[in-house]
């Protein structure tokens, strides 16, 4: 079943966040990659998850995965589907999978990038997938 999208809410940057919104306005989505032990994560933030470094730098993501796990919130209006994708670039994310049959999604279904607008206008968009 096909639904209506929903709203999402407004991200607040800050310091540690600030670059990944600024990208995401200009439509890209970026990942942290650790500079000491090599290892891509999702979401910034200013220290590694793997090694607890805090030499970050943030590097453009393709975009493009899979779907590792899914549910659809059907007592939601509209009813949505929140899933973690994995990245090509290896990082899991928790978002949304949007304009699609709910019914129809499973996991391991290749997902491509698409930003979604939120709820302030001129505020940043949230990464969104839909199948590709």
């Amino acid at each position: 079943m096909t639904v209506k999208q929903r709203t999402f809410p407004s991200p607040i940057a800050d310091p540690d966040t600030e670059q990944f919104w600024t990208a995401a306005k200009n439509g890209k989505l970026m990942v942290g990659s650790c500079n000491s032990c090599g290892e891509k994560h999702y979401y910034p933030r200013g220290i590694c998850p793997h090694c607890g470094a805090q030499d970050i730098t943030l590097v453009e993501a393709s975009g493009k995965g899979e779907i590792y796990s899914w549910s659809v919130l059907r007592r939601a209006d509209p009813p949505f589907a929140i899933a973690y994708v994995t990245l090509d670039e290896g990082p899991t994310m928790m978002t949304n999978i949007i304009e699609c049959d709910l019914d129809a999604l499973a996991i391991g279904q290749r997902v491509k990038l698409k930003f979604s607008e939120t709820e302030e206008a001129d505020g940043p968009p949230v990464p969104t997938f839909v199948l590709d």
